[in-house]
């Protein structure tokens, strides 16, 4: 069921979402080698403790997941796609990092994530965090109200095609609101003039997620990383918007 938002409750989820950005950038800032995920893990909960919010990924557990999830945020390095576990691995030079992560605040989610580089970083890496970042932009740009969800997934596919990279199949975008996953469910893949009609007041974590090799991917031994089957580099950037008659609402930014 999709649930429509008001105006106050967009609001609401506005301020959920200042505090998704707070994080992204206090704990970007932190991102570098030598660095554990698990040390930027809780520099990641001691924001989210500071501006009142806590995390809606911690103790979480799907229907079809043996374990709840152990952290405040999604720590995923190179290769992993989603949900990596923070950890004591050292991040090193060269490295990518995505940083996935929500706030609930009053009632309300928010849900973003951003791909960040560990000092010096290959031509190809560089390309792919530009690239996903052109295609959430598209994706974002794609979003209003009468268009249709495979126009979301088109105009992502397209950007991240175009330069030899793939979108991931398996995972999407997705609704959030009173909860970090609702209704509608958006492939970051799609045709054109198909799909679910967007309506003004649905609220949507949009994500693209791109992996520069193959699409496949597999789980990891913790039960939650997802990872590129192929091993290759990945990256994954996500703001929360708001659907609108004219351009989205972007709620997850200062």
């Amino acid at each position: 069921m999709i649930v429509i938002k008001t105006a106050a409750e967009i609001a609401s989820m506005r301020r959920a979402g200042r505090v998704v950005a707070a994080l992204l950038q206090d704990v970007g800032a932190k991102v570098r080698p030598g660095v554990t995920t698990l040390e930027l893990d809780q520099l990641a909960g001691q924001v989210l403790e500071r501006h009142g919010a806590t995390s809606p990924f911690i103790g979480y557990q799907p229907a079809q997941a043996r374990k709840p999830y152990p952290g405040f945020t999604c720590m995923s390095v190179n290769e992993q796609v989603v949900h990596g576990v923070p950890s004591t691995r050292r991040l090193v030079d060269g490295d990518i990092l995505t940083i996935d992560c929500g706030a609930l605040l009053d009632g309300w989610v928010a849900d973003g994530a951003w791909t960040f580089a560990v000092g010096t970083i290959s031509a190809e890496a560089r390309e792919l965090l530009q690239v996903t970042e052109q295609a959430l932009n598209a994706a974002i740009a794609a979003s209003r109200n009468g268009n249709q969800s495979g126009d979301v997934g088109a105009a992502m596919q397209k950007v991240v095609e175009a330069h030899g990279f793939n979108v991931i199949r398996e995972h999407t975008s997705h609704g959030v609101g009173r909860e970090l996953h609702e209704d509608p469910h958006i492939p970051n893949h799609g045709k054109a003039g198909t799909g679910l009609r967007l309506r003004t007041g649905m609220t949507i974590a949009m994500e693209p997620m791109v992996l520069a090799g193959h699409y496949a991917t597999q789980l990891q031994d913790d039960e939650w990383t997802v990872a590129a089957k192929d091993g290759r580099l990945t990256a994954h950037f996500e703001h929360t918007i708001a659907i609108q008659d004219g351009d989205a609402d972007i709620l997850t930014r200062l």
